[in-house]
């Protein structure tokens, strides 16, 4: 008989071993700083959308302020501010006045509507639409002219009834004080003689080398 042997083959099985303090340590930190950069970009994607909102909602506010004006038959020089009744946030301004363009030389009305909020870092953020409504007349520029003579007036007027009278009213002016004329109240703004029948080109000039505008 034949004795027949079997020989056993071993398989070596791989080894699997565990991480190291220090390679968890540095996988950790990789994942905290990817994490906050995620969060990082988050955050400021949220505040973008807010600031967005609110910009919209303060375009939207001067906007209708702005359709008001232009809907109306007639303006006047005119500022005013509030808040929105449909966003208390939004603080609004709309001003009409007149200016002078010196490339044709003409002088307009504009009107500027304007909105403000403030963002989420804390800053006023402003929103402000201009429009150009009209040119001015003869006749528009004549009829500004006489209000602010009036308004010069009534200046005057205030300032000689609010002044103290403390020593009481004197005799007459000393030797060595010097007598100041009054200003003309029929003409505060000291305008020549005869400017009404001046072409409008003429008292626009007046007005801009003196300085009114």
């Amino acid at each position: 008989m034949k004795c027949c042997s079997k020989k056993e083959r071993l398989v070596a099985l791989p080894c699997f071993s565990g991480f190291s303090l220090p390679e968890v340590a540095a996988a950790l930190i990789i994942l905290a700083l990817v994490s906050s950069s995620v969060l990082t970009v988050y955050n400021r994607c949220i505040a973008s959308a807010a600031d967005s909102a609110q910009r919209y909602k303060a375009f939207w506010v001067a906007r209708e302020n702005m359709e008001t004006l232009l809907s109306g038959d007639s303006v006047t020089e005119m500022a005013e501010i509030g808040s929105s009744d449909k966003y208390p946030q939004i603080q609004w301004q709309t001003n009409v006045e007149t200016f002078y363009e010196p490339i044709t030389e003409r002088m307009w009305i504009q009107a500027i509507c304007s909105a403000e909020y403030t963002d989420t870092a804390g800053e006023v953020q402003t929103v402000e639409l201009t429009h150009w409504l009209t040119d001015l007349t003869k006749k528009d520029v004549l009829e500004i002219i006489e209000q602010k003579q009036k308004e010069q007036e009534q200046l005057a007027e205030q300032a000689e009834q609010a002044e103290p009278d403390e020593q009481g009213e004197p005799d007459g002016p000393e030797p060595d004080d010097e007598v100041k004329p009054k200003p003309d109240t029929k003409n505060p703004l000291g305008l020549p003689d005869g400017y009404e029948d001046w072409p409008i080109d003429e008292i626009i000039g007046w007005l801009r080398d003196n300085g009114f505008f």
